[in-house]
């Protein structure tokens, strides 16, 4: 059986001219990473398509490479196509005819067209994503009944990276975050006198979702968008491709590591932020409603179940599994140009912090019809 060439897009740009080389089998199994640079394209006035080193095409790659040139024509710029074999020209004839291609292009697709395209591409990237997590899981059986493959260097180099230098913007996000809380909740309780509850609402708030949740869209900014660029630019570099030719495998090097090193310190970094939200509450309480510390911190030790504080610290290595996941997942798919990292980094961090606010309503749901 004739194993499958990946398509791929190499896009050059030269003064006043734009080169697209395609290569590989376009193919509709093949065409999600090409679909994405083609919609993401920048070129100068004059492109060229060089066609030659396409092995196989079929309807859906004659389809992506027309409609891809007819909306750059309709933009203003120049196409032209070179080293087209005979069978793919054939193809195309077949697919259009004289009477189409006559045809004047429409001004721009019908919602119902883009809400279709946009649909497949979604089920395309949930499938992908799903086939990296299964690749990623059967390779960590493999680990695990081999422990000496485990970069446990590497696991605590991503632990201080992740963890301890982050320790700076978790803690202004958690003592805003803190401020915030205390200074609305003030407001609205000494209307009825009712100040000393102040203390219940920091407590709970900030233990059981406020703290987590900001924390974990702080490590998605910070942390997954490096992950992303990371292994971006080992794809750019060849150096994933370089490891692999060595017999190293980028899941065991490049994707466990890091999604290891964030479990661990995610559910530190969670009782960090709770402190420290704590203590921005305690210091808005003392000002405002001249609670002092002592009876702020008794107040705490009765208003504030144990259970709050372990279901906030529950959802770290939930939320961390998912940041890591997602970001290592799209550098992945880093094409071979630079405004790929940028684009893949940019959807990186949209779809952890997604991930992470979906994930903590399904807590949130199933924790109350739990009673906890």
């Amino acid at each position: 059986m004739q194993s499958v060439i990946p398509a791929s897009l190499t896009i050059t740009h030269e003064s006043a001219k734009t080169l697209l080389k395609c290569k590989g089998d376009w193919t509709i199994e093949n065409l999600l990473e090409v679909a994405d640079q083609l919609e993401n394209l920048t070129p100068q006035p004059n492109i060229f398509w060089d066609v030659a080193e396409i092995s196989e095409i079929d309807s859906a790659g004659i389809a992506l490479w027309q409609l891809s040139n007819r909306t750059l024509e309709q933009k203003g710029h120049k196409c032209e196509t070179i080293g087209i074999r005979n069978e793919h020209s054939r193809l195309y004839r077949l697919l259009y005819s004289e009477s189409f291609q006559n045809s004047p292009p429409p001004d721009s697709p019908s919602w119902l067209y883009r809400l279709g395209r946009e649909t497949h591409f979604s089920v395309l990237g949930i499938g992908s994503f799903l086939s990296f997590l299964g690749e990623a899981f059967i390779l960590l059986f493999f680990t695990l009944r081999h422990p000496q493959l485990i970069r446990y260097r590497s696991i605590g180099t991503h632990i201080l990276e992740t963890g301890a230098n982050a320790l700076p913007i978790i803690a202004i996000s958690a003592f805003l975050i803190g401020v915030v809380v205390a200074y609305q909740s003030v407001v609205q309780l000494q209307k009825f006198g009712a100040d000393i509850f102040i203390v219940d609402m920091i407590g709970i708030s900030l233990t059981r979702e406020l703290a987590p949740l900001i924390t974990a869209i702080v490590v998605a900014g910070r942390s997954g968008s490096a992950f992303t660029a990371q292994i971006g630019a080992m794809k750019m570099t060849q150096e994933i491709d370089a490891m692999k030719t060595m017999g190293f495998d980028p899941f065991t090097f490049l994707v466990w590591p890091r999604v290891f090193a964030l479990m661990i310190v995610m559910p530190l970094l969670i009782f960090f932020a709770d402190m420290v939200g704590i203590f921005g509450g305690m210091v808005i309480a003392h000002a405002q409603s001249n609670l002092s510390f002592t009876e702020f911190i008794h107040r705490l030790q009765g208003a504030l179940a144990l259970k709050h504080y372990l279901i906030g610290i529950l959802k770290g290595p939930f939320f961390a599994f998912l940041i890591a996941f997602v970001s290592t997942y799209r550098g992945f798919q880093v094409s071979m140009n630079t405004e790929s990292i940028g684009h893949y980094t940019t959807k990186s961090v949209v779809n952890s912090i997604f991930l992470v606010i979906a994930c903590d309503a399904l807590f949130s749901i199933l924790l109350t019809e739990l009673k906890l």
